[in-house]
C-alpha cells in the first residue's frame, strides 16, 4: 500500500443501542468517547443503532409480506386490463 493516501485504520468498539451489547473490531471511523475493553486497553466507542445482535432479520422476528395477497388486492382494486 502506499503511504500517506489510505484512512488511519485502527481498533474501535461499537455498541448496539438497543440491546447494549458491544463487539471490538477494526475500522477507520473515529469517535471522541472511549471505553475501556476487556484486555484493559482504551478504545473509542461508536454506538450504533442497528447490528446484526438486534436486526430483526438475524434475530428471527422478521416480518414476511404476503405478496400473493397484495397482487390480489391490486387486481380487486383496479381489476384486469384488456388487451
Amino acid at each position: 500500500m502506499k503511504s500517506g493516501i489510505h484512512p488511519d485504520y485502527h481498533p474501535v468498539v461499537f455498541q448496539d443501542a438497543s440491546t447494549g451489547k458491544t463487539f471490538l473490531t477494526r475500522s477507520t471511523a473515529t469517535s471522541s468517547k472511549t471505553i475501556e475493553w476487556e484486555d484493559g486497553n482504551s478504545y473509542p466507542l461508536l454506538i450504533v443503532d442497528v447490528t446484526a445482535d438486534s436486526h430483526p432479520f438475524w434475530t428471527g422476528t422478521q416480518r414476511v409480506m404476503d405478496t400473493a395477497g397484495r397482487v390480489e388486492k391490486f387486481n380487486r382494486r383496479y381489476g384486469k386490463r384488456e388487451r
